[in-house]
């Protein structure tokens, strides 16, 4: 219970990259002596999620914006094939199942209580459908693999943008173009959906957000080629 509920926490946010907590803390609020507390701490330490600080305590790993990058263009890479994968055998009931997916990510922006980590869960159920239905679990495993920097980045875009609608939308139209078998748009629409999180905190990565990343100095190189990449006519 411990490692989960605090693993969660990193991963949603709720502790942020470089937050630090003290042991003594954590038995408290858990009511649990240093033993279970020490042992969830190295478990979670050895997924990289936490660091030890001498006489300090624990701290929440920073994010690594090289790592988040590519594991961007990682994601491209294979999500382009499963979704185009899908859209060539997907029967009309499994489009369906991604079409109430993104009404229920509708109906939690129109009629709340809105909660983000809910839309996110959502967001990965939708993505995670057509790698499964087009027989590529062990691509969605590497991806869900890379949660120590590229799951946090995707809930801080979430928490920090609130750019809903926009996801939404661009869901709704990759839908449509998989209906439609328009594959070259397909990847054009991927490419800029994936990139979404780093264009939209664009103006914030090397500001507000600079502490949160470890290569905080690296991160305008990354940015020059996101920001190159054009809007496909199909989202215009």
């Amino acid at each position: 219970m411990i490692y989960t509920t605090l693993k969660q926490e990193i991963l949603s946010l709720a502790i942020r990259p470089g937050e630090l907590k003290k042991e003594g803390d954590l038995c408290d609020r858990f009511k649990a002596s240093r033993t279970p507390v020490h042992a969830a701490l190295e478990r979670l330490s050895e997924a990289g999620l936490i660091e030890f600080i001498p006489y300090k305590g624990v701290r929440a790993t920073l994010l690594n914006f090289s790592d988040i990058y590519q594991n961007i263009m990682m994601r491209i890479l294979l999500e382009t094939k499963a979704v185009q994968d899908f859209s060539r055998t997907a029967n009309p009931f499994a489009i369906e199942r991604c079409m109430h997916v993104l009404r229920k990510q509708e109906i939690l922006l129109e009629n709340g209580p809105f909660v983000e980590t809910a839309f996110y869960a959502l967001d990965v159920e939708l993505h995670q459908h057509w790698f499964e239905e087009t027989g590529f679990p062990l691509f969605w495993q590497i991806i869900q693999e890379a949660e120590i920097s590229y799951t946090r980045f995707r809930m801080l875009d979430i928490v920090e943008m609130h750019a809903f609608r926009d996801l939404v939308q661009e869901h709704r139209v990759l839908l449509l173009l998989i209906e439609q078998q328009k594959f070259e748009e397909i990847e054009q629409v991927i490419t800029y959906h994936l990139f979404g999180g780093i264009r939209r905190m664009d103006a914030v990565l090397q500001t507000d957000l600079r502490m949160y990343f470890s290569d905080c100095n690296d991160i305008e190189k990354y940015l020059d080629k996101v920001r190159a990449i054009k809007k496909p006519q199909s989202l215009a």
